[in-house]
């Protein structure tokens, strides 16, 4: 930290920093500056809430605060009536839902940041990947997911994710609904027989190799739980925009229990956030966001992503601004996020970083370069000395322009800083208003029903049956019986659904509404 020598001069260096945060409209209170060791409460670090939509960064290390930046940043956006839709890795997070409790440290944390704290709760609706009897369960189709996506969950190279791509493709030309992932081995068995073989003649083939690589990624997969997020019914994002007596509702995605595949949680946020992107009209600029969006453990999102991938990502974030949504992304490094998104994030809070490695060291040189030049503290320095709740931040003003380089300490949440256990989040999703839409699993017909039809029809009278169903099922054994052993449950629910017009078409990741 540079030195500023008496503390009225550092008082009035904190002054200086907070000028730059001023704001005429609403805004997030993020804390107050620190200067030459010192805490001035009346110096005060905001991000205007008109600015949420150009999105953000949160970083640190481990155990430095960024699940409490978080928490206050969710709950201030709640009371201005803003929807909040964020990840809860380790369940630290469900205690938004009641109110904090008070003590000396909570006291003291409001004394220094000028807060007038209140032990406050706010509207959460608990939702977890597939079901796992504890939390809302939210599901994709494998259609609306779509290949792009899927790939990245089953770790693709880009000729697997080119062949999944076309077999998408002549399950949407054939009418074959992919729902959930019986539905795709149904389709893939096929295209590797005599007959599918023949139907993909003039635009590619299946290859046997390739085909065996999807199916055993498929088959881990559902391993580790993966299947019981891909079927019926489908999460509507409208359901994520709601309020509750002028709050925003904050959608937890709950994954405590649910790590053994952190790839499908970070790419369904991504689907997520697309589907969004779709379903939105076109906002311009407003007072405030529709609707901001959290990406905890942002680096599994960019880890070994295609280049496909990569791009539809930052074509994504660019343009969902306009359709008045914000995303924070949230890891421990800025250096996880390629530089095409990190030029795209407005806000920036920098909790401490480690600097005990040469890799350390190299991520901490080039997280100096991205701050604006600052005369009022030693960014290296700085960075690596960072107290618990304490950042550097930068955001963008009301004029859009970056606000100086502050050193914050940030305030306490309203909220219980802690979990409130699996019986009182299940509790919680029972007497949800979304239980009876999403609660129990549909399974109507789809691509697998069909095509197990088509095979356990009877030839016409007179004809030998055809034999490659029998030549399907040595090339991978068991396939076809599995298949017919299977029950089918139809849902007339969704099959009126699907009456109705609900048409699917190809987007950013694959597929779209209409």
């Amino acid at each position: 930290m540079a030195d500023s020598g008496t503390s009225g001069e550092g008082i009035a260096a904190a002054r200086e920093i907070a000028a730059g945060y001023q704001t005429t409209g609403a805004a997030v209170e993020l804390g107050a500056v620190l200067i030459d060791g010192a805490v001035d409460p009346g110096a005060r670090v905001r991000i205007p809430l008109a600015m949420l939509n150009r999105h953000g960064l949160v970083a640190g290390a481990t155990g430095t605060g960024k699940t409490k930046t978080l928490q206050n940043i969710a709950e201030q956006l709640s009371n201005a009536g803003v929807p909040v839709v964020m990840a809860d890795i380790k369940g630290d997070l469900s205690g938004l839902c009641r109110p904090g409790e008070a003590g000396d440290r909570i006291t003291a944390r409001a004394r220094e940041t000028g807060d007038d704290w209140a032990a406050t709760a706010y509207p959460v609706e608990f939702l977890s990947l597939g079901d796992q009897g504890m939390a809302l369960p939210v599901r994709a189709t494998l259609t609306q997911f779509g290949p792009i996506l899927l790939s990245k969950v089953l770790g693709l190279n880009g000729t697997q994710e080119s062949t999944l791509g076309l077999i998408f493709h002549w399950a949407d030309r054939r009418s074959l609904p992919l729902l959930d992932t019986k539905d795709l081995r149904a389709v893939i068995q096929h295209l590797t027989g005599d007959e599918g073989k023949a139907e993909l003649k003039g635009i590619g083939g299946v290859s046997a190799a390739t085909a065996g690589v999807i199916l055993r990624a498929l088959v881990n997969l559902e391993a580790q739980g993966g299947d019981k997020f891909f079927g019926e019914p489908e999460l509507d994002p409208h359901d994520l925009m709601r309020t509750h007596q002028g709050k925003g509702v904050i959608s937890l995605l709950e994954l405590s229990d649910q790590q053994a595949n952190p790839m499908l949680y970070s790419t369904f946020l991504m689907w997520l956030l697309a589907e969004l992107f779709e379903v939105l009209p076109e906002a311009g600029d407003l007072d405030k966001p529709k609707l901001v969006f959290f990406f905890d453990e942002a680096h599994l999102l960019f880890s070994d992503a295609s280049k496909a991938f990569l791009d539809r990502i930052e074509q994504t974030v660019k343009l969902i601004r306009s359709k008045g949504v914000g995303v924070f992304f949230c890891t421990q490094l800025p250096t996880d996020i390629p530089n095409d998104v990190l030029s795209q994030l407005g806000a920036r809070i920098q909790h401490a970083l480690r600097a005990f490695t040469p890799d350390d060291q190299k991520a901490l040189a080039r997280t100096v370069k991205t701050y604006p030049v600052t005369k009022n503290y030693d960014m290296a320095q700085t960075l690596t000395s960072l107290g618990i709740g304490e950042a550097i931040v930068t955001v963008l003003s009301e004029r859009g322009a970056p606000t100086p380089v502050a050193w914050s300490r940030l305030r306490a949440p309203r909220s219980l800083m802690a979990a409130i256990g699996a019986q009182a989040v299940t509790d919680f999703t029972r007497v949800s208003p979304l239980y009876p839409k999403y609660g129990q699993t549909v399974d109507r017909e789809s691509a697998y029903e069909k095509l197990t039809a088509r095979i356990a029809e009877p030839p016409p009278p007179g004809q030998a049956p055809a034999p490659p169903a029998r030549r399907a099922e040595k090339e991978e054994p068991g396939m076809i019986s599995e298949m017919l052993g299977s029950p089918v449950v139809k849902s007339f629910l969704r099959s009126a659904a699907s009456s109705l017009g609900r048409e699917i078409t190809r987007s950013m990741f694959g597929t779209r509404r209409r």
